[in-house]
């Protein structure tokens, strides 16, 4: 084991963050729900704002775990193509998964924001996290997604994950913080000692606590 738990992945990987403690503008983003309580840590050692990037692979109609794509809260929508024509999916079944999906990032959004505006990324630097990554797809999609905000710098901060995944996502960043790439990988949660399901109640508690101001949202300068 790697990790005790979130918690403990979220203090090392602040630990190698510790080059942007005292910079200005920085914003740290968590994929829920696991990857928020990583994020939680390293927005208290920097000091910076804390957010959601609500990012969620499409799952394959036989096995919701192995994931054909990813779809994210701006609408971006990733698919493997290799990977569908493998499984022979139809059309209407992947946008059955698209569509259930959209529904549930919807119910997120407003279970975690309140209706409130996401945070303005626009010329920030930006750290985003998850707990972990397997094929990447959620990630990929969740980079390409973020970079149509412009933020000035896209750091990637990854507790573990399988070598070529991490190559592949570094091409869509512009910096990799990444604490280990074992081989062989097996699935993130075998490199914890507690990796528990995070409840949506412990991430509006930690948006609660590591939140900011409206005032530092997307919609404050309209």
């Amino acid at each position: 084991m790697l990790f005790k738990d979130r918690t403990d992945a979220g203090k090392q990987l602040a630990a190698r963050l510790h080059f942007l403690q005292g910079q200005p503008n920085v914003i740290v983003l968590g994929i829920p729900r696991g990857g928020v309580v990583v994020a939680a840590e390293i927005a208290r050692a920097l000091h910076a704002p804390l957010d959601v990037f609500i990012a969620h692979k499409l799952g394959a109609p036989f096995n919701p775990e192995l994931a054909i794509g990813a779809i994210t809260s701006t609408g971006e929508v990733l698919l493997d193509e290799t990977l569908i024509i493998e499984l022979r999916l139809s059309q209407k079944e992947i946008e059955r998964e698209i569509e259930y999906q959209r529904q549930e990032i919807a119910r997120r959004l407003e279970v975690y924001r309140k209706n409130r505006p996401p945070l303005d990324v626009q010329n920030k630097t930006v750290v985003i996290t998850d707990d972990g990554v397997a094929t990447g797809s959620t990630m990929l999609a969740a980079l390409r997604a973020l970079r149509q905000s412009q933020p000035a710098r896209v750091i990637l901060a990854i507790p573990v994950g399988p070598p070529e995944t991490i190559q592949r996502l570094g091409q869509e960043c512009d910096q990799v913080v990444v604490l280990a790439t074992p081989e062989p990988f097996w699935a993130v949660g075998r490199f914890y000692t507690h990796f528990g399901q995070t409840s949506d109640a412990e991430v509006i508690e930690l948006l609660g606590e590591l939140g900011v101001p409206s005032a530092l949202r997307s919609d404050a300068r309209r």
